[in-house]
Order: structure tokens, then sequence, then C-alpha cells
């Protein structure tokens, strides 16, 4: 009998179904972090300041294949009451997992090197802080907000990620409240093309920016860990099928938020940035939008460039923790792992490198290691036996593999129009 039936008005049913999927609300969030994060700011910036809106379709196909990924790694740990790395270890030969571990790990460094460079910038822009000790600034305040996150204060984590989340919004998206942008060159933006191989080279740093493979490996985590505290216990179907309606509103709600900010950062470099000099490289965007939007827009912008690197940086050092524990089935102090991550950052910064390029760079190399995370994820998914009633549909199945297709191509023609000379 349905809760009508028994004399339940649908108002309150619907408001009970709300309150109960709020409940189960967090865990996106925390992974849609990985999509703000300074390398999406670099990419998006460089983007739309050099092309203007040539590029705005690529956001907006990448976020919808992050919200199809998203979930479908939630759902694996839901479902399962593993991890991805995990279920990984146990298909692998120990020297499989090595090998694998070390990919992983290549995208974990990448991935830090983003943040603690983009947080390292902004501390520059706000307060004139050198470069290398900002790297060092960011690494010990993410450690700071890692050390409040554990399997009974998960909850406390999220609210402290979802009010980082809360700044990275006001801060990338209030320039265009000044300068909103053209809607014909929004609508042609929306058209898939490409002009010239460096339009590709962009395209690829911003699929890696927004479909982040550490962010994959770490959702199946966050979820499994808030949802079910001990794996071991059977749950009921109708129980997982509850956690799943509110899991997919949690990845609707928070890859939402982070597709409106990565696309409102491209169209603000478009509407504001185009044609001027010296605006590809993250400091002088800010100056150019200082300039032309107000010392007030610009001082926001960097506080968000600064909340984007801290919470960013927490994730990513949980994210490689994820990895490790479930692959080698080892783990090392926090502190330890965090330092470790952050020396290449401040190696890099204290050897002059230009910062933004860095920060590019290292979105190509996500992008190279999203088809290690994302195929295995599909046919774990895919797997009957694993998964049970849960199964992806064949729906699902082919728009997450047409996905990976399309992340392999472009890596491919990538690598062709780097590497091989053109006629």
């Amino acid at each position: 009998m349905s809760r009508t039936e028994r004399g339940t008005p649908p108002r309150a049913a619907t408001r009970g179904t709300w309150r109960l999927a709020a409940g189960l609300m967090g865990p996106a969030f925390v992974a849609s972090i990985a999509y703000v994060d300074p390398g999406n700011v670099a990419a998006n910036l460089t983007a739309g300041a050099r092309y203007g809106y040539l590029l705005v379709w690529v956001l907006v196909i990448a976020n919808a294949m992050a919200m199809l990924i998203q979930y479908q790694s939630a759902k694996l740990g839901i479902v399962t009451g593993r991890t991805l790395p995990e279920l990984l270890s146990q298909r692998l030969s120990p020297g499989g997992r090595r090998l694998f571990w070390l990919q992983a790990e290549v995208v974990a460094l990448a991935t830090d090197l983003a943040e603690v460079v983009g947080g390292a910038i902004a501390l520059q822009l706000l307060f004139r802080v050198p470069l290398p000790i900002g790297a060092v600034i960011v690494g010990a305040v993410s450690l700071g907000i890692l050390a409040i996150q554990d399997h009974r204060t998960q909850q406390r984590f999220e609210l402290a990620i979802i009010g980082l989340l809360t700044v990275i919004t006001i801060g990338f998206l209030a320039g265009l409240v000044v300068s909103p942008p053209s809607p014909a060159g929004v609508a042609a933006g929306l058209v898939p093309h490409f002009e010239g191989p460096d339009t590709l080279l962009l395209a690829a740093s911003m699929l890696g920016a927004t479909v982040m493979p550490h962010a994959i490996y770490v959702h199946s985590a966050l979820s499994r860990d808030r949802h079910r505290a001990d794996p071991h216990t059977h749950v009921p179907a109708t129980a997982l099928a509850r956690l799943l309606h509110g899991t997919r509103l949690d990845v609707l709600l928070a890859l939402g938020v982070a597709g409106v900010v990565n696309v409102g950062m491209l169209l603000l470099a478009a509407s504001t940035l185009g044609g001027k000099g010296g605006t590809d490289t993250i400091e002088g965007a800010h100056a150019a939008i200082a300039d032309a939007l107000g010392p007030l827009v610009g001082t926001v912008f960097a506080v968000g460039l600064l909340a984007s690197g801290l919470a960013s940086s927490a994730v990513g050092s949980y994210a490689g923790a994820t990895i490790m524990d479930g692959l080698l089935q080892r783990r090392i102090p926090v502190v330890l792992r965090r330092t470790i991550t952050l020396v290449p950052s401040a190696l890099l910064l204290s050897l002059g490198v230009d910062p933004t390029l860095s920060l590019v760079v290292s979105q190509v190399v996500l992008s190279f290691g999203i088809p290690f995370a994302l195929v295995p994820l599909i046919r774990l998914t895919s797997e009957r036996r694993l998964v049970g009633a849960f199964v992806s549909s064949p729906v699902l199945k082919a728009a997450s593999w047409a996905s990976a297709g399309l992340v392999i191509a472009l890596n491919l023609a990538l690598l062709w129009l780097t590497f091989v000379p053109m006629a």
C-alpha cells in the first residue's frame, strides 16, 4: 500500500522524500571540488582569453560525462561496500597492481601540482607571498582540513568542503554580474569545432580538468564510508535503492554547481579578457579582471582561487591515500604523504617554472589518466555478478563507453598533433 493510500498526503510524502535525499547528500560535493580546482581555472581562463566562446561545448560535454561517471563510481562503492581501487586490486596480479598504482600516483602528483600551485598563486595575488612559501602554506592548511576527516566525522569534513565550494562559486562567478557574456557568442560556442592544434591541446586540458581520474577513484570511497560504516554488513536491495536515489540527486546538484562554475570562468574570460595581452596566465587574467571590473571583483576572484586550492588539495591528498590503500593495502601517515606530494610543487615554483603553464600541462597529464580509471569502472558496474540488480542499463553502459571513447580519441589526436610533424 502506498503512503497516499495509508492516508499520508502526497505533499508530505514529497517533503519526506526530499528530507531523506538531503540527508544523503555530501560525498558528491567533496568529489566535485576536483572539478573546480586551480587546474580548471588555468585551462578555462586560457581557453576563454585566447579563443573566446569557441570551446564552451567542451565544458558542457565534459560536465555531462562527469555526472555520469561520478554516479557510477558512487554506486559501485555503495552497492559493493568496496572502493574502486580495492576491487581493482582483487583482479590484478601483484605486478599489475604495482604498475597500475604507479600510473595512478603520477596522476595524483599532477593533481596535487595544480592544486598547490593554484593556491600559491592566490596567496601571492592577495598578500604578495612568494610562490614557494605559498605552496608550503597551502599544504599545511590542507593538512588541517584533512585532520577533521575520518569515517566518524565525515559529515564535518563534507560541510567544510561545501563551505569552501560556496566561496569558490561566488569568487569565480561574481565578475559575470559586472561583465555578462554575449548570448550570440555562447550559442556559437555550443557548436562543436576546433581551430587548429592549440585548441585541441586546450580541449584535452579542459577535459582533464573536468573529468578527473582521482575523483573517480575517491567518490567510491566517500560514498562507501558515508553510507556503509560496515561494508561487510548485508544491506537489503530496497535500502540500496533509496541510497542510490539520494546519490543521484547529490551528484546532479554538486556536479551541476561545478559545471556552472567552469562554464562561468570561460565566459568571464571570453567577455572580459579577449584580445588583451598577457591574459592567458592566472596572474595576467587577475590583473585584467581587476582593471576591467574593479579591484573588488579582482580580490573576490583571488579569494575564490585560494579556496579552490585549499579545498582541492585536501581532497586530492585523501584521494591519493585511497588509491594507495586500495591497490597496495598500505597506509602511510597523512602528514608524510602530504609532505611527499608537496615537494614537486614547491620545487617547480622555486625553479621559476611558469605556474600557469605547469597547471595546463598537469591537466593534460590527467586527461591521459582518465581511461585507466574509467574503463575499469564501466566494466565493474556492468558485472551483474558484482552489483546484482544494480547493473548498468544498456543505455547507461552505451553512454559510458561513448564517454571513454571520446577521451581516448581526443588523447590519441593530441599525441598525433604534438609529436608527428605537420605536413
